[in-house]
C-alpha cells in the first residue's frame, strides 16, 4: 500500500460547507500538504479560482450516487498535474507522479523514450507527444500490488472509482 493519506471527495462545498446536489456543477481541486493529498470540491457560485498550492483542478457535475461510474480522462488536466509534481521528493508524490506518467503513456500523450540509472536511482524518460517536451520521472520501482494500489488511489482521489 502507499504511505500517504488520501482523502476521498466529500461532495461538500469547501467554502460554504453545504452538500453538493446531483447534477450540480462543481469545481474539484487536488491539493498537497506535506504527505497528504486531498480533494476539495467547490459549488460553482463559491469557486474562488484554484488555490495557489493546487496540483490540479477541473470542473464537473455531481453524478447520481447510483449512476455507473466511467472515468472521463482529461489528458491536459492529468499532464498539468504531472508537470506540477516535477521535482517532488516526497515518496508518495513520487509514486503519484510515476503513475500519472504511466496513465499518460497509456493514453498516448507521453511516450517512453529511455530508462536511465544515473547513480541516484532509476529514471524513466518520457516525451510529450504534442509539445515534444522531455520529462525525467523517478522510477520508484513499485511492485505490481503497489502499482495497482497507487493507481486505485489516484482514481479514487480524482473521483473515478
Amino acid at each position: 500500500m502507499t504511505d500517504y493519506a488520501l482523502l476521498p471527495p466529500k461532495r461538500q462545498c469547501a467554502v460554504s460547507g453545504r452538500e453538493l446536489k446531483t447534477g450540480e456543477r462543481f469545481y474539484g481541486v487536488l491539493v498537497a500538504d506535506g504527505s497528504t493529498l486531498a480533494r476539495q470540491d467547490y459549488a460553482a457560485e463559491a469557486w474562488p479560482g484554484p488555490p495557489e498550492h493546487a496540483i490540479a483542478y477541473w470542473a464537473g457535475r455531481v453524478p447520481a450516487s447510483d449512476a455507473p461510474r466511467r472515468p472521463i480522462f482529461d489528458d491536459d488536466m492529468l499532464l498539468e498535474c504531472f508537470q506540477r509534481l516535477d521535482g517532488v521528493v516526497e515518496p508518495s508524490q513520487v509514486k503519484f507522479r510515476y503513475v500519472l506518467a504511466l496513465l499518460l503513456m497509456r493514453r498516448k500523450r507521453l511516450k517512453l523514450e529511455d530508462e536511465l540509472d544515473d547513480g541516484d536511482g532509476r529514471k524513466s524518460v518520457f516525451r510529450d507527444a504534442k509539445s515534444n517536451e522531455r520529462h525525467e520521472v523517478i522510477d520508484p520501482t513499485l511492485t505490481d500490488a503497489d502499482l495497482q494500489a497507487t493507481q486505485d488511489e489516484v482514481f479514487r482521489l480524482m473521483g473515478w472509482d
